[in-house]
Order: C-alpha cells, then structure tokens, then sequence
C-alpha cells in the first residue's frame, strides 16, 4: 500500500509552531494547567517523557511544547512514539508505549495549530469532539488504540493541512463536513473500522494531495467527483466494500500516480481513459468483479512500474499496445478470463508464468505454446 506519510507532513509539523527564544515571555498559567491535565490522563513508565514537564513556564524546555514567544502561548504539541529523538530512539520499539487517553483539556490551548499524540500503541478512548473548536493545522493521532468516530463537525478546522487518524479502531462513517476542509493536502484514514459511503462531493477538497482511505468498512460508489481533484498524486481505497463502476473520471486526474482500488466489490469495466493516463504509474484493480476487455489504449507515454489486474473477470486479448509502453515492471493478469496468444516482445519477454496463471485461454510467451 501506500505510504502513509509524506515529507512535506513532517516539514508542516516543523514549521507550524514557533521555536522558544531567550528573553520570550514566559507561558500563561492556563496554558500549564492545561498540559499538566494532559500529562495526568496519559502514562509511559519508560522514557520519561514528562520528566521535563516541571517548573511554571511549560514554555521554557518542555519535551514536545512549543510556543508563540511573544505571546507566551502553547502553539504545539508533539509527542510521537516512533520518533527519531534520542529519548525515543534509544529505547527501541519496546519502550515507546504510551498508556491512557487524549484529555479534552487539550481544548483549553486556544493557539494551538499542531496536535501529534502518534505510535504510541496504547493510547484509547474517543478523539475529543471539542478539538474541532482549535485553530489547528495539523492533527496527527495515528498508531494508537483510539476509537468511537471522526467529529461531525471536523469541517470547522478550517486551516487543516494534515488529518492523520490512521492505525486506530475508530467507527462510524466518514462525516460530511469533512469535504469543507478546503486547505486540506494528506488525509489517511487507513487501518480503522470506518463505514458508510465516501462523500459525494468529496471532490471539494481541491488541495488534496493525498488520500488514504485502506483497509476499512467504507461502502458505496466512488463519487465521481474524485476525478476533478486537481492536484491528487495518490489514491488508496484498497481492501473495503466498495461498489459500482470506475468513474472514468479518473483517467484525466492531471496529477494522479498511484491508484489502489484492489480488494473492494468494484463491477463493470476498466474505462479507457484509465488505462490511457501517462501519468499513472502503479495501478491496482486486483480482486474485484471486473469484467469486459482490458482496453488497448496503452502508449509509449505509459510507465506503470506496477500493473496488477489479476482476480476479476476480464475477458479478451492481453493488450498488444503493451509493447509500446516506456516500462511496465510488474505485471499481473492472473486468474482472469484472457485468451488468445501473449504478444512477444517487451514487456513480455521478461515476465514470468505467474504473471498469467488461470487464464485457461492463453497461451504462449511465458506459458506453453499456442
């Protein structure tokens, strides 16, 4: 599947809060009740993690709390248990658990724009419905135990660039609001119990770069509108109960370089323009009901560095224009419903038997003689 994170995420996080100066004003007292209220919902035995959170100026060196220093205010908090910070980084993966819950009074810290409480593993509960009242823009609570649902009104976080929640348990659907995040770039949902359709007019998040929907309960057809993303590089809505037909749509995505519909409920064709995109590098329909012919509308601008159609029920020839293809690395057409002869030449010329198993109509190349 796709990665979960990018580096651009990690250079917002960075950026979003500012760094703590000497001569700064010291942090407000609301600020620290605020945090110490957060420490005492939350334990790890190991790390030592809030042995810094001592003192009155929970500006001045706590691990993982930034600052506004003119203002003496909380702006971010980070605390992430697959980190490469020594404190975390030392211990190796068996020290890096975190016990506990995300106290709503985190909601008291009305400057804050960054929010990570990640990997930890063992952090529970529900994800406080208030954090939707906070200017923040970036929320990152991926790899714990979280669970209920998403906000019904997450759309009130206007300035969110990130929305990380992956690796959790949490249920219900995804809230409509969601689609008026207008200043949202990576969104991964991926790994939870997550129902329900996908928002029609999900195509509104025109700043979406990234959407990471994988390994979840999401039913529906995938909204057409998805296609009019202009700047979505990677689609993964891998391993759900997705249904209907491939918006065709999705062949004119300008940007689109991964696309992982594999494991779903995915019926009719293969649409053309698809197949057709020189923009499309890794391409994953595998194990869904997929039926009629694999379009011939590749060219010598495709490079896909992976092509998995295997385990649907497509019918007719394996596609001559293959071989007109710049690259095509992996190739998968098994157990599907192809005849005739395999062409020769490239890309077929290195690809093993495996990559046309069960078809019991071709013949050729790699298989036995025609």
């Amino acid at each position: 599947m796709a990665p979960r994170l990018l580096p651009f995420v990690l250079l917002v996080a960075a950026t979003a809060s500012t760094v703590w100066a000497e001569g700064s004003v010291k942090c407000s007292e609301s600020d620290r009740d605020a945090l110490l209220a957060i420490r005492s919902a939350l334990s790890e035995s190991h790390l030592g993690i809030f042995s810094s959170w001592t003192g009155d100026d929970c500006c001045s060196d706590w691990y993982g709390v930034s600052c506004d220093p003119s203002a003496g205010r909380v702006t971010g908090i980070s605390l992430r248990g697959e980190s490469p910070d020594p404190i975390v980084a030392n211990a190796g993966r068996a020290g890096a658990l975190m016990y506990g819950r995300i106290s709503p009074e985190v909601c008291r810290l009305d400057r804050l724009t960054t929010l990570i409480i990640a990997d930890w593993k063992h952090i529970s509960g529900p994800i406080p419905p208030c954090l939707t009242s906070l200017p923040l823009r970036i929320l990152d609570l991926v790899g714990n135990r979280l669970s209920g649902p998403i906000p019904d009104d997450i759309g009130n976080l206007a300035h969110l660039t990130v929305l990380n929640v992956a690796d959790n348990h949490l249920s219900g659907t995804i809230p409509a609001s969601l689609s008026s995040l207008s200043s949202l770039m990576h969104l991964d949902l991926s790994n939870n119990q997550i129902s329900g359709a996908i928002p029609s007019d999900f195509g509104n998040l025109g700043m979406l770069s990234r959407v990471l929907l994988a390994r979840n309960r999401i039913s529906g057809g995938i909204p057409s509108s998805v296609g009019s993303m202009s700047r979505l590089a990677d689609l993964d809505l891998a391993e759900n109960r997705i249904s209907g037909k491939i918006p065709a749509s999705l062949g004119s995505s300008p940007v689109l370089s991964s696309l992982y519909l594999g494991s779903n409920r995915l019926s009719g064709g293969i649409p053309s323009a698809l197949v057709a995109s020189q923009g499309l590098g890794i391409l994953n329909l595998s194990r869904n009901i997929i039926e009629g012919e694999i379009p011939d509308s590749f060219s010598s601008g495709s490079y896909y560095t992976s092509l998995d159609l295997s385990y649907n029920q497509l019918s007719g020839a394996v596609p001559k224009t293959l071989e007109s293809a710049a690259y095509v690395g992996h190739l998968d057409l098994s157990n599907n419903k192809l005849n005739g002869a395999i062409p020769s030449g490239s890309p077929f010329d290195h690809l093993e038997a495996a990559s046309f198993a069960g078809n019991s109509g071709l013949c050729g190349g790699p298989l036995p003689a025609c």
